[in-house]
């Protein structure tokens, strides 16, 4: 009986390690990789489309990933299993979707959403909405004006 169950746990410990070190495709422009897993997290290196990156653990929605000298944890949105092969003048590249695009997608907001609404409320003022998009805000900042206000972002918890 003891050891049936050692190949039990010796047989679960292979897969989960086979399952860690997953291959994965990067399927936004420009995936961000964070020290941490938050988007809080300072982003510490770049990969790009198709990028091949191996996952070697999970948390919650974010995978830590490694890709030649860069490593870091990126957001599991920006990853497929699904191999991606580029070409010279392949449109997948210019059409893909930024890390951006593909969290606010996953909201349920896009920028055809967002048309829709505009079309159907004609009598709504949006540029202030405009010009707030236009603002930008460092990380470093943002994440000083969480810990002053002592609030911890949902993948820090």
């Amino acid at each position: 009986m003891k050891t049936k169950w050692i190949m039990v746990v010796t047989l679960f410990l292979g897969l989960a390690a086979t399952v860690q070190a997953a291959k994965m495709n990067v399927q936004v422009r420009e995936g961000q990789l964070r020290e941490r897993p938050s988007f809080l997290g300072a982003v510490v290196a770049t990969v790009e489309y198709a990028e091949r990156v191996r996952v070697e653990r999970a948390q919650g929605p974010w995978r830590h990933v490694v890709s030649g000298d860069k490593e870091g944890w990126i957001h599991e949105s920006a990853l497929t299993r699904q191999r991606l092969e580029i070409a010279a003048g392949d449109e997948d590249v210019a059409g893909a979707a930024t890390q951006e695009e593909m969290a606010l997608a996953g909201k349920g907001f896009s920028a055809d959403v967002e048309r829709e609404y505009r079309a159907q409320h004609t009598d709504l003022d949006f540029s202030w909405v405009d010009r707030m998009e236009q603002m930008g805000v460092r990380a470093e900042r943002l994440t000083e004006f969480l810990r002053e206000g002592d609030v911890t972002p949902e993948g820090d918890r």
